[in-house]
């Protein structure tokens, strides 16, 4: 298991075809409740860490990745043996924009900062009374 300060942060796929590295220390992090995180993941919020740009080095299974490009968001990727969401991607340049926190592998060093799109929340799992701010759609910025 690694901690915070272990460099560089690990991490992957469930089934373990998919493995990266990312040698920045992560930027921030956010609970989004929007219906395309719930419906991916089937949960009733994701939680995703900004990355500093360039800092994303993918170490193996880049031809096991899948995108999924909605309009007006990010591309979703994730491993297309398992199905588990890896990254956040530009939808232009394919750039790694974010990574899916549960796929670090340890203590991310970040913990979310904020929660996004609390107008979709699941009806059925009450937003955590944690304190942190709500946005109602994108966190602004």
């Amino acid at each position: 298991m690694t901690s915070a300060a272990d460099a560089p942060l690990t991490g992957g796929c469930g089934c373990g075809a998919v493995r990266f590295e990312i040698d920045e220390p992560l930027v921030t992090a956010i609970y989004c409740h929007c219906t395309r995180c719930q419906r991916r993941s089937g949960t009733a919020v994701g939680a995703s860490a900004r990355i500093v740009p360039g800092s994303f080095r993918l170490l193996r299974g880049a031809e096991e990745l899948r995108r999924w490009s909605p309009g007006g968001g990010l591309a979703k990727v994730f491993c297309g043996r398992c199905g588990s969401a890896v990254s956040a991607n530009d939808p232009d340049t394919d750039e790694v924009v974010a990574v899916r926190m549960g796929a670090i592998d340890g203590d991310p060093g970040v913990r979310p900062e904020a929660h996004q799109f609390v107008a979709y929340a699941a009806p059925w799992e009450p937003i955590a009374d944690d304190g942190l701010p709500r946005f109602e759609e994108r966190l602004p910025g």
